[in-house]
């Protein structure tokens, strides 16, 4: 049992991840998002059709599917934050990484699952302990236009040529779009 406590991370380090400006920041959007919520509601009890109701059971229904994937991809996010060593992440993805992070970044970024809820959680962890901006406007922008996980559906939909087509006039994007980003970020 003492082995395992000598394990723990040191309280300073687990504050400063806690205490990082992720609550503060978090903020004003939810007071933003708070504000035109109740407006949506107070506009749907007006029209007096009842679709203040309808509209507020749509997002519990919405909520109790997407909560659990919520919930996994922030625990992901602040494992990132606790396991990965800034000089690994420096070395990997770093501003110093050059064109070889962008490239991990845009693999890792198609490669990723899920929607939104899983990324972005990802990409601000990882901004958080010393991700380049490149690099992480690379995995987002590979993460949308390539999406591994969605191809077998678009191929069953939009058929072989058409995927094939989207793919090849998309590939070159979340590299440049990372190197761009490098360059606006360099100072």
């Amino acid at each position: 049992m003492t082995h395992l406590r000598s394990e723990r991370p040191r309280r300073d380090q687990t504050d400063s991840v806690s205490k990082g400006k992720g609550r503060s920041s978090m903020f004003v959007p939810t007071l933003i998002m708070a504000g035109i919520a109740l407006v949506l509601v107070g506009i749907g009890y007006h029209r007096g059709q009842g679709q203040h109701i309808v509209g507020m059971k749509c997002g519990l229904r919405l909520t109790v599917e997407v909560l659990p994937l919520l919930l996994f991809a922030f625990i992901v996010a602040g494992m990132i934050q606790t396991l990965v060593s800034r000089e690994a992440l420096a070395r990997w993805v770093g501003g110093q990484s050059g064109l070889s992070g962008i490239l991990i970044g845009t693999v890792a970024g198609g490669l990723c699952p899920g929607g939104p809820y899983v990324s972005l959680p990802i990409v601000a962890s990882l901004l958080k302990v010393g991700a380049s901006t490149g690099v992480m406007v690379a995995f987002l922008t590979s993460w949308s236009l390539w999406a591994v996980s969605r191809i077998p559906m678009e191929v069953g939909i939009l058929g072989w040529k058409f995927t094939l087509v989207r793919l090849a006039s998309t590939f070159f994007f979340p590299p440049i779009a990372g190197l761009i980003a490098q360059k606006m970020t360099q100072g």
